[in-house]
């Protein structure tokens, strides 16, 4: 594993309107950060909350803030390395899977 991976949760502090039951983004961003730490410990990774409600200078996080607006995705929205591997309701296993494929090895 050559440089840390950057995992992106996009949403907002209100509830989607479609995922009434599920955790809010932010309390799905700390959930994951906690899965990934326990499947891949000693394997330093960067995760964020992105609020698509805030002004972003950056291009990536601009670009997936406008497409969730515009309906295009459902928030949580789940970005490693620019690649968008779960929304609404992640997957755990899809997560794990792209994190592998980066040269992140499981502890089990």
């Amino acid at each position: 594993m050559d440089k840390r991976l950057k995992v992106f949760v996009y949403g907002a502090e209100v509830l989607c309107p479609s995922c009434v039951n599920l955790p809010s983004t932010k309390d799905t961003c700390e959930w994951l950060e906690a899965a990934l730490t326990r499947k891949f410990p000693q394997q330093p990774f960067h995760i964020e909350y992105v609020d698509i409600y805030q002004e972003h200078e950056d291009e990536e996080k601009k670009e997936f803030a406008e497409k969730i607006a515009n309906d295009e995705y459902f928030y949580p929205l789940v970005v490693i390395n620019g690649e968008v591997v779960g929304e609404g309701s992640p997957k755990l296993k899809v997560i794990y899977a792209e994190m592998e494929k980066h040269g992140y090895v499981s502890a089990s």
